[in-house]
């Protein structure tokens, strides 16, 4: 089981946890972009962020549905229906993408929903400070789904999963998801060079 460490204030916790698995992952980014990875980590820690309440109790919602709803309403609304695809998709590749292996929406659905929702933000955005935290989320959305997946594994110490790994490089090409499978000797390069046998 892992062990439940007490924290006397989540936000600076988080905030300092995405910045330290940033610099491990050789990710460098504005502060204020990682700052708003932390905030987002903060609002999650409370389910019902993160979940809404459906009919059968708290569900998340399928996030095109999320962006159909919000196509004909107004500008502030399409805002925060962008920015809720946007931090969905980033919290649910970096924290529960090993679990989308067996999902029918694997986790580039994930890289490429967020990507596109962070990109459309950072064009929509008033303020200029949010369009550049937007648009460096929308250019890095892989690096800093790749940043979760490692504190995340910092914070639980898991045992790998492999072939959730080489599932991940082959369908992202996850910088991290390669490290890894080198560090248990695995090259992930080497299935592209082999040549394929004739049937």
């Amino acid at each position: 089981m892992p062990r439940i460490r007490p924290v006397s204030n989540l936000r600076e916790y988080f905030r300092q946890s995405v910045a330290a698995s940033l610099q491990r992952n050789e990710v460098e980014v504005d502060r204020q972009t990682s700052g708003y990875v932390g905030d987002l980590l903060t609002l999650y820690a409370r389910s019902e962020a993160l979940f809404e309440q459906g009919e059968s109790g708290p569900e998340l919602k399928p996030l095109a549905l999320v962006l159909a709803a919000a196509i004909d309403r107004d500008r502030a609304e399409r805002y925060r229906a962008l920015q809720r695809v946007g931090d969905q998709s980033l919290f649910i590749a970096g924290f529960l993408g090993d679990s989308l292996a067996a999902k029918p929406v694997g986790i580039d659905y994930y890289v490429g929903m967020g990507g596109s929702a962070y990109r459309a933000l950072s064009v929509e955005s008033r303020s200029t400070l949010l369009a550049q935290v937007f648009a460096e989320l929308s250019r890095n959305f892989l690096e800093f789904v790749d940043a979760l997946a490692d504190l995340r594994e910092t914070a639980c110490d898991a045992n790998e999963d492999l072939l959730r790994l080489y599932e991940t490089w082959t369908r992202t090409g996850s910088r991290r998801a390669a490290r890894r499978l080198r560090a248990h000797g695995i090259d992930p390069q080497a299935s592209l060079r082999e040549p394929r046998k004739p049937h």
